[in-house]
């Protein structure tokens, strides 16, 4: 079985699911786990633990609201890096760049790992996070939690080294345009405004992290046994 470290990840269900298929993993992150295991390891995942001899690395939920196209506009005006037209509201210019820093400086500590599969969850990302990455970053490839039986809209973007592209397992069709089901399926996108509503908005889709778990893990076993 694979040995896996689930980064960023604090609600444990990328962690369970690779589990429950047997492999050697844990998870981290900055915040302790919800369920409480003794398979969370609270760190920076730049600390260090990305040099422990892993056999898969799933990065699930790394700063990304600075790098992503619809956070662009508070990074940015016209050109690259003039001053934004507006800014968020109670928010300086200079903690929006910390934030994209930080976030360059995760994501690319990650994509660096010396771990032979890699795949780190992350939306499309804007020119100016693009302009820092690694010059072999491939475009992500882009997957619904509806391909994978739950009822949602949630574009997910991962960006893979030595993985292949997530395979649909359990395709939902897709309610009418506008009618109540469409709207329950974009309850991500309609969530009021609250303390959670980032934490909420990010967190992992169980058909997802069961397919990716299944598929990925399964790819990082092969890896694993003929380096043996």
């Amino acid at each position: 079985m694979a040995k896996a470290l689930v980064a960023c990840e604090t609600s444990g269900i990328m962690r369970r699911a690779l589990a429950a298929l047997g492999h050697d993993v844990w998870s981290c992150d900055i915040s302790p786990a919800e369920d409480r295991s003794n398979r969370h390891i609270i760190c920076d995942v730049r600390d260090g633990i990305l040099h422990e001899g892993w056999d898969l690395l799933a990065v699930m939920h790394p700063p990304c609201t600075r790098l992503c196209r619809s956070g662009r506009r508070w990074m940015s005006g016209p050109g690259k890096w003039t001053h934004p037209k507006t800014l968020p509201r109670g928010r300086s210019w200079a903690e929006l760049k910390a934030e994209f820093e930080l976030g360059v400086d995760i994501f690319t500590a990650c994509w660096l790992a010396p771990i032979p599969c890699r795949a780190i969850e992350n939306p499309t990302m804007n020119d100016l996070a693009r302009d820092r990455m690694p010059a072999d970053l491939p475009a992500p490839d882009i997957v619904q939690p509806f391909q994978f039986g739950d009822p949602a809209y949630k574009a997910t973007g991962w960006y893979l080294d030595g993985l292949s592209p997530l395979r649909e397992t359990n395709r939902l069709p897709e309610p009418e345009r506008l009618s109540a089901e469409w709207k329950h399926w974009n309850h991500v996108h309609r969530m009021p405004p609250s303390q959670e509503r980032a934490r909420l908005r990010s967190r992992s889709f169980e058909g997802m992290m069961n397919a990716a778990a299944r598929q990925w893990g399964d790819e990082a076993d092969r890896r694993r046994a003929l380096a043996a």
